[in-house]
Formats: C-alpha cells, sequence, structure tokens
C-alpha cells in the first residue's frame, strides 16, 4: 500500500499544523506541497482516497485540500466517508472540474470551501489558514467537551438529580420537596456535586453543563454515562428530563 508522506525530508513536526493533500495528479501534488510547506505547514499526500482513508492521521490542527475527481472514490464521496468519523479535518475543495451544482452540493455536504484551479497562491493559503484555525477551536470544544462529560459521569444517579435541578436555580427546600429527601441530604448531595465536578458557584455548575453537546446532537445524552453501571444508570433520561 502506497504510504503518505511528508513533503519535505526534516520529518513531522509534532507541534506545527499539518496540512492533508490528496490528488491524482503527481506534479500537483508537488507543487502544492511546496506551496504550502513554505507558508509553514508540515504536508502529507496521498494520491488517492482510498489510500487517505487507510491512513490514521496525526492528532493535531489539520485540513484536507482535496481534488474532486479521483481515480477511486471522487472527493464528493470522501467528504462523506468523513463525516462519519468524530473529529474529521475541515476541507478544501481544489478542481479544475468545478461547476455550480457541484460546489453547492459540495458545501451542503459539509465542506469548508470550493475553490477552482488555477487559483491564486495568496487566495489558497488564506482558505488553508481559515481551515486550520477553524479545526484548532473545534479540537479545543471537543476536549472542553470531554472533560466535562468525564466529570459528569463521575456523578451518582441522585447527584445527577440534585444537579440537574440546582443548575436551574431551585432552591435546596424546592429540591427537597420534589425529589421526597430533607434538605439535608440536598446540600450533602450538592456539595458532592460541586465537588465532583469541581465547581466553586452555580455560575460554574451551569457554564460546565453548558460545555456538553444538546442531547439532541449526541448519542450520549447529558450527564450519562457510556456504559451505565447500577450507579449511573438512570444518568441517560433524568439530566434532560
Amino acid at each position: 500500500m502506497p504510504r503518505a508522506h511528508l513533503a519535505g525530508d526534516d520529518g513531522v513536526s509534532a507541534t506545527r499544523p499539518l496540512v492533508l493533500l490528496v490528488d491524482d495528479d503527481e506534479g500537483v501534488r508537488r507543487s502544492l506541497a511546496l506551496l504550502v510547506r513554505a507558508a509553514g505547514y508540515e504536508v502529507l499526500v496521498w494520491g488517492s482516497a482510498t489510500e487517505f482513508l487507510r491512513q490514521t492521521l496525526p492528532d493535531r490542527p489539520a485540513c484536507l485540500v482535496l481534488d474532486l475527481r479521483l481515480p477511486d472514490l471522487d472527493g464528493l464521496d470522501l467528504l462523506e466517508a468523513l463525516r462519519e468519523r468524530e473529529s474529521p479535518p475541515p476541507v478544501i475543495f481544489l478542481t479544475g472540474h468545478g461547476d455550480i451544482r457541484t460546489s453547492v452540493r459540495a458545501m451542503r455536504t459539509g465542506a469548508f470551501d470550493f475553490l477552482e484551479k488555477p487559483v491564486e497562491a495568496d487566495a489558497l493559503l488564506g482558505v488553508i489558514g481559515r481551515a486550520v484555525a477553524h479545526d484548532r477551536a473545534a479540537r479545543e470544544r471537543l476536549g472542553i467537551e470531554r472533560a466535562a462529560r468525564a466529570r459528569f459521569d463521575t456523578l451518582t444517579a441522585r447527584e445527577v438529580q440534585v444537579c440537574r435541578l440546582v443548575a436551574t436555580g431551585m432552591p435546596n427546600k424546592a429540591i427537597a420537596s420534589q425529589l421526597g429527601i430533607s434538605i439535608k441530604t440536598v446540600k450533602v448531595h450538592r456539595g458532592r456535586v460541586f465537588q465532583k465536578l469541581g465547581v466553586a458557584s452555580l455560575a460554574d455548575l451551569v457554564r460546565l453543563a453548558a460545555a456538553l453537546p444538546a442531547p439532541d446532537r449526541s448519542p450520549t445524552p447529558v450527564c450519562s454515562a457510556t456504559s451505565p453501571s447500577p450507579r449511573s444508570a438512570s444518568l441517560t433520561t433524568k439530566w434532560k428530563r
């Protein structure tokens, strides 16, 4: 299997953002790689969509510059396949065979931008810069979501109930009445919630909860455990009720 290779001989840096190039024209790959690398990016190149999909990508900010017409899967098929991944890189189409209908389809499918060859170097590098910045921000948001979910997954089912009600601003007395427990017990659970989540105020709690994806956008509801145990079986529904 042809292996993706760096456009250069100095090895892949773990700190610089990455530009991924998929084009079946070797000359185009070489010229694009030289241009992008001169702008300060690391570059990986492939000659087909199949080769690209077989590769495990480095976990760092990146974007994909993709030809529309490829010898196996075309660029739109590859874009569809990438949508199945948790955190796919932004896709910039760069093609000499574009039309309005195709560009509209690409953007609706989730492409970051659609450029036609020949393209000015500054225009391409500008789009690449915005795409990499977009990916960096998306990765930061995903990291925050994962950290928030990990904290919420430490709560017991009762603590999730208290957490949900506290986050609405409901006072302890009302929470006790709704859950059928004493005010003292509510205070104990509330203290444990704040301790486990590492928050010091109601505002902090609300912000942490807001970092989680909405239930209708995630297969794992807010405050739910990925694999519910007897301790946390009710987490999957109680937060979003």
